[in-house]
């Protein structure tokens, strides 16, 4: 009335099966020492942070061990379409409870293979600018001007615009240039706003390793907006000398418009 299945059941192993074992143990483990021991280089030759460089041993050591367990189970006589719907299975249930964190974890390995910014640069990823603080397979920390670490997840990071700010890194020596916009209104004159520019920029070019510059980014009926360039070795001093210079800039400019008499 009923028809069964007629699977095969595993037997008791042979001794040719056991040394398949052995062997396929003892090559997972120098696998896994070998690709442990370079991936710990690359972490720091890469200067990547120290929970990055683990995570990246703990993802390959699990692909190791998967490989390592599908072999053994093939010598072993299990049956292959086991493991595949097993396998398919959990996967499935995987991928629909953690679709993010999946995404997550393959830019984080994208980010760390094509290094569009490292640990201490300072950058802009959309709206978020500021220095990277830490580097995850999950997310990318970065410190703002507001002293707040703000996390990124690594997929929204390859869907933003990703600007780092270094602008030459010659050996040891690295200049970051950090470009910001000013907007006031035609009160002003354009002579004067440049001549005010010209002497606040002075007053700090010795912090800096490159003079800093400014131009007319566009002008409307109602504003003059100029970008502001500032070159600096260390990103921190951006923090210090954005807030400064604004400041000096927005003050000669309140100067002015009050000696103006219509």
């Amino acid at each position: 009335m009923f028809e069964f299945l007629d699977i095969p059941t595993p037997v008791g192993l042979s001794l040719g099966q056991a040394l398949y074992i052995v062997v396929i143990a003892v090559a997972a483990f120098v696998l896994e020492r070998i690709v442990t021991r370079y991936l710990r280089r690359f972490g720091r030759r890469a200067h990547l942070a120290p929970s990055v460089c683990n995570n990246l041993v703990l993802t390959f050591r699990l692909l190791i061990l998967i490989g390592a367990a599908v072999l053994v189970i093939r010598v072993g006589g299990l049956p292959t379409e086991w493991f595949v719907a097993f396998s398919a299975l959990g996967g499935a249930a995987i991928g629909l409870a953690s679709t993010q964190t999946i995404g997550n974890f393959v830019a984080g390995l994208y980010l760390l293979a094509a290094r569009p910014f490292k640990v201490g640069d300072y950058v802009r990823l959309g709206a978020v600018e500021g220095i990277v603080q830490e580097i995850t397979i999950n997310y990318t920390k970065v410190l703002t001007i507001g002293n707040n670490v703000v996390s990124v997840a690594n997929l929204q990071i390859l869907q933003r615009d990703i600007t780092n700010c270094l602008y030459e890194d010659e050996g040891e020596k690295s200049v970051y240039c950090c470009t910001f916009e000013m907007g006031f209104d035609h009160t002003v004159s354009t002579e004067k706003m440049a001549q005010i520019f010209s002497e606040v920029f002075e007053r700090h070019r010795h912090k800096m390793p490159r003079p800093p510059s400014f131009m007319l980014l566009r002008s409307g009926g109602f504003e003059r907006v100029y970008m502001v360039y500032l070159y600096v070795e260390h990103p921190e001093d951006i923090f210090i000398l954005r807030p400064i210079i604004a400041e000096e800039v927005f003050k000669r400019r309140d100067q002015e418009r009050s000696n103006f008499k219509p």
